[in-house]
């Protein structure tokens, strides 16, 4: 009995540090970059920890149940699809960025008797894109907060299992059983929501921030993000070569 509240205890804790991994954050940042409020951002992280669990959760029936691992290069070609994520991730961030600091409108008027053409240039703010049918909105795709967060976290959960699985059954199911062991998936994944939740929060405020203060250099500290994710995303993906 102490053994399991310590496995489950000790789960949590696990998890709350997970949800601080590099590459868990950065992938998170570039959807959080694009929310206008830290409750928002915070719904984010949360259903990146709900696909995130959802993932291990089901890797872990199976892993635990037949007592198999996950081969070395298996958890390297899905950790390099992570890498990938981010680099997608970040280069949609330095779009919607570039898209948003200029917007080009084509205007035409007549001055003596003849018809002119001229191109406009103008900051593309969210007013303006409220007026536009055209114009990608968050609540059409997906509802509040769109469905990529759970994608990314289930990316992330189906990656990181390998290591945690085999964490399961080398010490949990050694000294206990197989419900403990999916206990301590379960438990170690709601440590994950809570603790991305609380990093997303905060890694919000900034573009919270900019977005209602300094709408000037917003479109800046989201282009600096998008190209620091895909860096990040790069040098994730060089590293995961090694194992394939």
């Amino acid at each position: 009995m102490n053994y399991s509240l310590f496995a489950l205890g000790l789960g949590f804790l696990l998890g709350l540090k997970h949800a601080t991994e590099a590459d868990h954050l950065v992938a998170v940042t570039t959807i959080v970059s694009e929310q206008r409020s830290v409750a928002r951002s915070a719904l984010v992280g949360a259903m990146w920890g709900v696909g995130h669990t959802a993932a291990l959760i089901a890797a872990g029936v199976v892993v635990i149940l037949l007592e198999v691992t996950i081969p070395e290069r298996v958890a390297a070609a899905l950790e390099f699809c992570v890498a990938l994520l981010i680099v997608f991730l970040g280069t949609r961030v330095l779009f919607l960025a570039l898209r948003k600091r200029r917007h080009i409108h084509v205007h035409a008027h007549t001055h003596g008797g003849r018809t002119h053409t001229h191109l406009h240039f103008h900051e593309h703010t969210d007013a303006h894109a409220a007026t536009d049918s055209r114009a990608p909105s968050h609540e059409r795709h997906g509802g509040l907060v769109g469905w990529r967060p759970v994608v990314v976290g289930v990316v992330h959960g189906l990656a990181g299992s390998a290591a945690l699985t085999l964490l399961v059954l080398t010490e949990v199911l050694k000294n206990g059983s197989r419900a403990l062991g999916l206990a301590y998936l379960l438990i170690f994944g709601v440590g994950s929501i809570g603790g991305m939740m609380l990093m997303s929060a905060l890694i919000s405020l900034p573009f919270v921030f900019t977005a209602s203060r300094f709408a000037r250099v917003d479109a800046p500290v989201r282009l600096l993000t998008g190209l620091l994710s895909v860096a990040f995303g790069i040098y994730y993906a060089w590293e995961t070569t090694r194992g394939l």
